[in-house]
């Protein structure tokens, strides 16, 4: 169907496009699987927060190492090895169903997911002309939020205490294999090594640097214990995927509105506003205690509508004060520092669920906001602001790890950086 309704120049790359959607639509699903399971299970709130940071752990590092490991084996070897595992870790996690075991799974897991998509993306910056480059990646970016979506869904047609939800997880990923194994696509080059220069990240915005550490923080909270919370307030498993895919749904519709709000003014009052009124949802389903699945349903969307936009914004801020020649190194290391704040966010989330209430996990999203608005105010009466000619184009970006740095070469921006 999709091959009907792309032009013809968007046909090489079909196929890549289709195993991209199967790859995220199994991790949507595992992803919100594990922490229902484990909940279900009575496994420690410490063992649930430890499964995001795992997961967030292993997808820096695969990230970091996955472009030596092509370039010995080259990218279809490397693809299969990856799409496999990452079935035999569904199977495994719906087969051993031990905390500790999970913990180990979910780290391999983050770093098979990191594998795979920088293999695909490669494929796609290779076959992808540069006439088409902006809609490829605006595509890319939607078929990446829809296929989430999707996965996450999935979870209220099964039953999570038995294995039929994780036996879906694992065809998924063997799926993902198929277009991209037959594929007549030539294979790429070989992927470029990723370097973290935090000294000159912070030189060249000190603001994005701590604001994605900070949005991390929250994402990486919230993407691992919001499934936690939603389950011991008793709000039934359809209601926890509906939340969180409607978090994922606001945050990618508002992308564009806020992201033309940051090209008029200046982009620090958006981050500052963006940020305290994400915290005041935050800290407003802290102070009500919602029960009923719906308030809480719109509330999140809320939530998700200001919280997901942000990233996006900061990553913009430091590419308007960076080089023309720098934007992937720049973007790509705010991506894993971004990474090494989702691995905090479960961590302190787990400790506060453990010692409070569950709506205790807001208490961390709405501090990491808060800290955020005010680092952002700070900036704006230190420096002066920038021209509107010295901006760069807004591009949205997915307020999650879930993004490698291959896939800000697919960004228009990198080919004209490139000149």
């Amino acid at each position: 169907m999709l091959g009907y309704l792309l032009p013809r120049a968007f046909r090489p790359i079909l196929s890549l496009l289709r195993g991209t959607g199967l790859l995220v639509a199994a991790s949507g699903l595992h992803g919100l699987l594990l922490p229902l399971r484990g909940q279900a299970e009575g496994f420690s709130t410490a063992s649930l927060g430890l499964l995001g940071t795992a997961w967030a752990g292993g997808y820096v590092a695969g990230c970091l190492l996955t472009p030596r490991l092509v370039r010995r084996v080259g990218h279809v070897r490397a693809f299969g090895t990856f799409a496999a595992t990452g079935a035999i870790i569904a199977l495994l996690t719906g087969l051993v169903i031990n905390q500790y075991v999970w913990i180990v799974l979910r780290t391999i897991s983050g770093f098979v997911m990191a594998g795979t998509s920088m293999v695909v993306e490669s494929w796609l910056n290779e076959k992808t002309t540069n006439n088409i480059r902006g809609t490829v990646f605006g595509l890319y970016m939607v078929l990446r939020y829809a296929s989430v979506i999707a996965g996450q869904m999935i979870v209220a047609l099964g039953d999570v205490r038995d294995t039929s939800l994780f036996m879906v997880a694992a065809m998924l990923f063997c799926f993902a294999l198929i277009p991209t194994a037959v594929s007549s696509a030539a294979t790429p080059k070989p992927l470029e090594d990723i370097a973290l220069d935090l000294k000159g990240l912070y030189a060249t915005s000190s603001l994005a640097l701590i604001g994605c550490f900070l949005i991390g923080i929250a994402s990486g909270a919230w993407g691992t214990l919001g499934v936690v919370y939603g389950a011991r307030i008793g709000i039934g498993n359809a209601g926890i995927a509906l939340m969180t895919s409607m978090v994922v749904l606001a945050g990618a519709m508002f992308q564009f509105p806020v992201g033309r709000l940051s090209d008029l003014t200046d982009r620090r009052y958006v981050l500052a506003a963006g940020a305290v009124g994400a915290a005041a949802f935050a800290l407003l389903v802290f102070v009500l205690q919602p029960r009923s699945a719906a308030l809480l349903i719109v509330t999140m969307a809320a939530y998700g509508a200001l919280a997901n936009t942000l990233y996006s914004v900061a990553a913009a801020r430091a590419n308007d004060q960076a080089r023309s020649d720098e934007f992937v190194k720049v973007s790509g290391g705010l991506l894993l520092f971004f990474g090494f704040g989702t691995m905090v966010g479960p961590v302190l989330g787990a400790v506060v669920m453990a010692d409070m209430r569950p709506e205790s996990l807001f208490l961390v999203i709405a501090l990491a906001h808060v800290l955020l608005a005010a680092y952002a105010l700070l900036r704006i009466s230190r420096s002066a602001r920038l021209s509107q000619a010295a901006k760069s184009a807004f591009r949205a970006m997915p307020a999650e790890p879930a993004v490698t740095p291959e896939t800000l070469r697919l960004d228009p921006r990198t080919e004209r950086s490139a000149r």
